[in-house]
């Protein structure tokens, strides 16, 4: 299951059983159909995940993939689920739930039931739930073939019109999204992240095969799911309140049949091609291009840390160590129209921050940033890994929060880095030396707002290799109170990273954010992905 085709349909607005009348209130008795009651909860799908790890893995259902075939993105886009057959259509609750078809790009089908009173019942496939044109080759399925994923709507008594407007969607292997409060989808959250871009390993993508949806209270959503993959199982519970932004509360317990190097925990998948940062040739006309543009970092010593992100040369991973972190995120910082001047609105895209519930020990935020050549590509990953190797038979449970917001949720005191720029080193107006890099790094805010007048801020900077020259920092000429730069060139020899780090002080106090940056050296030509 790529990203690319995940991106385009979110971008773009076999089940067995005695069918039955819906719970009171779920929905109308007459349009959905289903299964016998069973009872069903939490510790009962941990149960089960625990039974299933002990046994061989069976693949989720792919039916007809002769048909599928036919369903390409254009005629699977003609499928439309009708919105008077969604769950929860009728009654009090807040979120009606709607279906995605399977088709060419989501071949896998996955059973989603109903929760009320501590029963669930499985909601049977039929076609008459869905809008399709009378030739689709979708009507050529055999009945009961399931769903692809599904998506809440946006609840009745909100400002938007529930049938045109979603504010979470579940739909391939264990990825799945929610709007911000800009009300823009963007990046993807995963169940887990197995072995990503590891050396000799094959990435594993296990699927959420499947869901509980239910019950709602006030304006929360809970709902249940079951991963399975090769080498895992896992029973996770998800309760998502729909307010100005997302929040997800997740608690998983995850069963292992094999061990993993990279196992990632809470990921995050998002697109950055490129940005202010590093100008490329005239390869797209618009200035930027990304969902998120750094990687925020609060350590459980209190540091926090801005990582602007890379289209890399190369398939780069990037650990942090740290010890119980307070949060990490992929977050779209730049909220200014003018620097994208594109309909599809990146401005507007959720950052998401993860924050931990309890304490997670030692380990390290990785980041994975691999190359793009185009928008279509998620190539950021960014992820919790735990220090400890994991083994066959482990049984893992971890609890963290999702916030899907415009801005991290717990944002510093300190100044905060609002760009970077690099360009040619030396001194305007005379020869520029070859393998030396000028760097412009934009901090704003906190403590940066009530500096003397004539006090300059101090760049504190290091280099993992290469020297520094030419530093100093100056007030930005906008006239916005706290608005500094740093300016410093590197030189460095060979075409290695290398690692930066710039924060500001003043008086031995910190007065910023931490920096951190890995320069790929280029020579004088600009780089072309």
């Amino acid at each position: 299951m790529s990203d690319i085709d995940r991106r385009k349909v979110l971008g773009a607005a076999g089940a067995v059983g005695v069918a039955a009348a819906l719970p009171l209130g779920a929905a109308q008795a007459a349009e959905l159909k289903l299964g016998p009651a069973k009872p069903f909860s939490f510790d009962a799908l941990k149960a089960e995940a625990a039974r299933l790890a002990k046994v061989a893995y069976k693949p989720p259902s792919t039916p007809s993939p002769e048909i599928m075939e036919q369903l390409n993105y254009e005629e699977w886009g003609k499928i439309r689920y009708d919105t008077g057959s969604a769950v929860y259509a009728t009654g009090p609750q807040q979120s009606p739930v709607t279906f995605f078809h399977l088709g060419k790009f989501f071949r896998k089908a996955i059973q989603v039931h109903v929760v009320e009173g501590g029963h669930a019942r499985e909601i049977l496939y039929d076609q008459s739930y869905f809008d399709m044109p009378a030739d689709s080759p979708a009507r050529k399925l055999p009945k009961g073939v399931g769903f692809a994923g599904f998506r809440l709507q946006e609840p009745k008594d909100g400002p938007l019109d529930w049938h045109k407007n979603d504010w979470v969607a579940f739909l391939g292997a264990s990825y799945f999204r929610a709007i911000g409060e800009l009300r823009q989808y963007g990046l993807s959250a995963r169940g887990i992240a197995l072995d990503t871009w590891q050396s000799g390993r094959e990435e594993e993508f296990p699927d959420f095969t499947k869901f509980w949806i239910g019950p709602e209270e006030g304006h929360n959503v809970t709902i249940h799911a079951l991963l399975e993959g090769p080498g895992i199982v896992g029973a996770y519970k998800f309760v998502m309140t729909r307010t100005a932004a997302v929040m997800m509360d997740v608690d998983c317990q995850l069963h292992l049949r094999k061990d993993y190097i990279r196992f990632g925990i809470a990921p995050l998948t998002s697109m950055y091609w490129f940005s202010e940062t590093r100008k490329g040739d005239g390869y797209d006309w618009r200035p930027e291009i990304h969902d998120s543009d750094g990687l925020a970092i609060w350590t459980g010593m209190g540091e926090h840390i801005w990582r602007p992100l890379n289209n890399a040369p190369r398939v780069m991973a990037s650990a942090f160590g740290d010890t119980n972190p307070k949060g990490f995120g992929l977050l779209q910082r730049d909220r200014n129209f003018d620097h994208y001047l594109d309909g599809v609105m990146y401005d507007r895209r959720p950052s998401v921050w993860v924050e931990p519930k309890g304490n997670w020990g030692k380990g390290a935020v990785q980041l994975v940033e691999i190359p793009t050549d185009d928008e279509i590509h998620d190539n950021i990953v960014a992820m919790w890994v735990p220090a400890e190797p994991t083994r066959p038979g482990q049984v893992l449970d971890f609890g963290y929060k999702l916030h899907w917001k415009a801005d991290e949720p717990y944002p510093s005191e300190l100044a905060r880095c609002v760009a970077t720029r690099l360009g040619n080193g030396g001194v305007p107006g005379q020869p520029r030396p070859k393998g030396v890099r000028k760097f412009m790094v934009e901090f704003l805010g906190g403590p940066l707002k009530n500096l003397p007048k004539g006090v300059k801020p101090k760049p504190e900077l290091w280099a993992s290799r290469g020297t520094f020259s030419y530093i100093f920092t100056e007030a930005v000429p906008d006239d916005v109170p706290g608005h500094w730069r740093a300016q410093f060139d590197l030189t460095v020899e060979g075409q290695d990273p290398v690692e930066l780090r710039l924060y500001l002080s003043h008086d031995d106090k910190i007065l910023s954010e931490s920096w951190l940056y890995q320069y790929h050296p280029f020579d004088s030509t600009p780089p072309k992905w």
